[in-house]
């Protein structure tokens, strides 16, 4: 059978993925994505957005064809589906599969767990963001690597992703950045209405009431650096600082010595919402360049402006020896990948999640 992609093969009723890196295989039929289909024989694997542009649900596809309804995935380099990379949440099985899956594990191994949290405070950080704390229970030692999420298990078997942006040495307060916008229908604990974006009289609705979570998930984490102290670079868009923020605060609490760089990009002063938690942790990290950047600044903003992974590209000619983490929309991660390569970003240390 001929390895690859197609957006037009028809689907066979129902198919075998093998995997080969397990003793374990499951069926998948014409109604599923094959991400649906692993989760429903009880695997549990890194997903994210679900849209295919984050990549958290990568595989490598060795044998057999799959199709993309909806086209090619933003979470796809071409190097990727060069190499044959699929994201698992959009692929529809054409034949019978085998699949190299990556951070697998069966419902009853450790790893990501289920546990109940209170929401310990809700506030409205700006217009469309709320910070929520979570508390775990104090018998659980959570454990999670700066970088990682969380989804929140909402009624009719829904869930919702949402970064942590605490650092793993404090895990007694879970901090979640949450957006409002599209799919804040899913959040009816933390917004008043669907359409609107205000905080309820005296906080949010489900303040001080329990919620489940299950983490922690995810392949976007920090990794040391294991050849020396190299530069790294923060760049984040919007609600993609969470988990930017936990590293930030990792590095620093492990006093890390290492070249800091961090740029966030979002639409006008406003949504500068963690800028007070960014300066402090700049006062504290000798060196370390913060820059904002606005895409509608108002006037009188003397910062910078436009789009922020065009203002990294017009300040560092070259990115060669950098280790990247980047957060953000579709649409500035899709860029990030097409045009910091051309500047020398090494593909194997340029960590990207997407946040639709």
């Amino acid at each position: 059978m001929l390895r690859g992609w197609t957006a037009n093969a028809a689907n066979l009723l129902e198919v075998r993925v093998r995997v080969v890196n397990s003793d374990r295989d499951f069926e998948v039929d014409q109604t599923q994505s094959v991400l649906d289909a692993a989760l429903a024989a009880s695997w549990k694997l890194p997903h994210g957005c679900r849209g295919g542009n984050c990549g958290l649900c990568k595989a490598r596809l060795l044998q057999g064809e799959v199709r993309y309804a909806n086209g090619r995935p933003l979470g796809l380099s071409d190097a990727e589906i060069d190499a044959g990379y699929i994201v698992l949440c959009q692929a529809r099985a054409a034949s019978d599969l085998e699949l190299e899956l990556y951070g697998i594990r069966a419902a009853h191994e450790r790893g990501a767990s289920r546990l109940p949290c209170r929401i310990e405070q809700a506030t409205l950080v700006a217009h469309d963001v709320m910070i929520v704390l979570l508390r775990p229970p104090p018998a659980v030692d959570f454990e999670f690597q700066a970088g990682q999420y969380v989804d929140v298990l909402l009624p009719g078997d829904r869930r919702r992703s949402f970064c942590i942006a605490s650092p793993p040495h404090d895990a007694r307060l879970l901090e979640l950045h949450v957006r409002a916008g599209a799919g804040v229908e899913s959040t009816p604990w933390l917004f008043t209405d669907a359409g609107q974006r205000a905080a309820a009289p005296h906080g949010a609705p489900g303040e001080g009431s329990l919620i489940t979570i299950e983490g922690p998930l995810g392949r976007f984490y920090y990794r040391e650096a294991a050849t020396g102290p190299r530069p790294l670079m923060l760049v984040g868009g919007g609600a993609g600082i969470a988990p930017l923020l936990s590293i930030l605060r990792h590095v620093t609490f492990a006093s890390l010595r290492r070249e800091l760089t961090l740029y966030w990009g979002v639409r006008g002063s406003r949504d500068l919402y963690a800028q007070a938690a960014i300066l402090q942790l700049v006062s504290r990290v000798p060196g370390m360049r913060y820059v904002p950047v606005l895409s509608e600044p108002e006037p009188g903003w003397i910062g910078r402006t436009g789009i922020v992974t065009a203002a990294v590209l017009e300040d560092i000619a070259d990115l060669a020896g950098c280790d990247i983490y980047a957060a953000g929309p579709p649409a500035m991660i899709e860029a990030l990948r097409d045009e910091f390569p051309r500047r020398g970003a090494s593909v194997e240390r340029l960590y990207c999640d997407s946040h639709a």
